[in-house]
């Protein structure tokens, strides 16, 4: 027996949840340009001269936009829980969270207008973290998922990396706060890990400086550390991009979402269905 085609909701659930499909990308873009947009306008809106309060008591051009971006989220956040097999699932995951946080500063302003009032403006920022869902789509834009693969490859060298960083930072910060002490602005522990952090990425504001022979001598041997270290994540993505590059070149990819690494006798994409390119066609050789 042939297999029913797919419902209205099952259509709709791939092309809000689906983003190696071409109609999910564009979704996905349309999403992030008009949260881009919501942004932009919110910090427009706070280099105007008149306060929080006027811009969302009064009618104005910001509030209009407001209801609109409001609207936009709300119907997103309630057709990805209604289309989702699994609502909740889908309402306690990171991203489900992340859009049902960037839906609610309107409603919020509305319920308690006092006490969202003085912090409006923070919780509408909040939606700048829809952003995130760029680094899901870059897996699916071609060779953009180069920068994706490489950073899967490396995450085990770059995690013992910044972890060996912090245990760096935590040993200077101790030395730092038992050599100088509270009365050279070593107050506390945190305080000489945020002295360590600033000094080895040589940022060095000087809001907290060493003041004893010995303390300086170790703040001179951290920036050098500092120096150094810098270099070391740099040329790993380096290697592994490059590596990723080369393995990419000997696959196939699909001529619809350009996706490579399946299989040398697969005739279709695993992932959109999609025709794989020819080999000849793939290095730019026309075939006799």
């Amino acid at each position: 027996m042939s297999s029913n085609p797919p419902d209205w909701r099952q259509r709709l659930h791939l092309f809000l949840f689906d983003p190696h499909t071409p109609s999910g990308r564009l979704l996905e873009i349309f999403w992030i340009i008009t949260t881009l947009t919501s942004v932009l306008t919110l910090f427009i809106e706070s280099a105007e001269p008149h306060s929080v309060a006027v811009k969302l008591t009064e009618p104005s051009f910001f509030l209009l936009l407001e209801y609109i971006f409001t609207l936009l989220f709300t119907l997103e956040y309630l057709l990805r829980l209604y289309t989702s097999p699994r609502p909740l699932r889908y309402a306690v995951s990171f991203y489900g969270i992340i859009d049902l946080i960037t839906t609610l500063p309107l409603y919020i302003f509305w319920l308690w207008p006092d006490i969202a009032l003085r912090y409006m403006m923070a919780l509408r920022l909040l939606r700048v973290l829809r952003l995130l869902r760029l680094i899901k789509l870059l897996r699916y834009m071609g060779s953009a998922n180069v920068l994706w693969d490489s950073l899967v490859s490396a995450r085990k060298k770059l995690f013992l990396f910044f972890g060996g960083v912090m245990i760096l930072l935590c040993l200077f910060g101790g030395l730092m706060y038992v050599i100088e002490g509270p009365e050279h602005g070593f107050t506390s522990l945190p305080v000489s890990l945020y002295w360590a952090v600033v000094t080895m990425t040589t940022v060095g504001y000087g809001d907290i400086t060493p003041h004893t022979p010995m303390g300086r001598m170790i703040s001179s041997v951290l920036i050098l550390l500092g120096y150094s270290l810098i270099a070391i994540p740099t040329g790993v993505m380096s290697s592994y991009m490059t590596d990723v590059m080369q393995r990419n070149r000997h696959r196939r990819r699909c001529s619809e979402c350009k996706i490579s690494g399946h299989d040398d006798d697969a005739t279709f994409c695993k992932r959109c269905g999609g025709a794989l390119e020819d080999k000849t066609n793939q290095a730019g050789i026309k075939p006799a």
